[in-house]
């Protein structure tokens, strides 16, 4: 019964291998499944390169690292801080959380208008092409081309992309001789 359940997991699934630095300071190979994200899809069939990969998955860290994911519900997780009037009170944000949401308005300010509204879409909230073209009445196949602009901004943003070799110019001034 389990090998049957595992079959069908690993059916669906592109699963990888990747190193990951445990909490005590070990590296592990851990196995992942790559088409958890759009991106994930997108990079094994080679539609976006490994610079374009990383710049949307750290755009998506620190979407998800400022904490501005929708909530359905309570946070049980923040401490409850009551004010004179008994009402509740917001909890002071941490720096990890106020950092996070300043590099994420950086790159989304990066990326500029109209890009970040897709790189927002496909990158944060993991919605497919398709999704996303249909939603902003795009053509088919549209958004592809736009996410691999707006990924391209991203990763120049970031520093991910090297360019090709700086030319040197140099020049001296004319000796003029006597």
């Amino acid at each position: 019964m389990a090998g049957g359940d595992e079959r069908f997991s690993r059916q669906h699934q592109l699963r990888g291998k990747r190193r990951m630095m445990g909490a005590d300071g070990k590296e592990t190979l851990v196995t992942i499944n790559e088409a958890e994200s759009p991106l994930g899809r997108l990079r094994h069939r080679k539609v976006i390169d490994a610079a374009q990969f990383d710049a949307g998955e750290r755009l998506r860290r620190d979407f998800t690292l400022a904490r501005l994911t929708p909530r359905m519900g309570i946070d049980l997780t923040q401490p409850f801080i009551r004010n004179a009037g008994g009402q509740k009170a917001e909890a002071p944000l941490t720096d990890m959380v106020l950092a996070a949401k300043q590099r994420f308005a950086a790159a989304m300010r990066a990326a500029g208008p109209g890009l970040n509204d897709l790189l927002f879409d496909v990158c944060c909230h993991l919605r497919g092409l398709e999704e996303a073209e249909r939603a902003k009445g795009w053509p088919v196949r549209s958004a592809k081309v736009v996410l691999c602009i707006g990924l391209d901004r991203l990763a120049d943003h970031y520093g991910l992309r090297v360019r090709g070799r700086a030319k040197m110019r140099g020049w001296q001034a004319e000796v003029e001789e006597r």
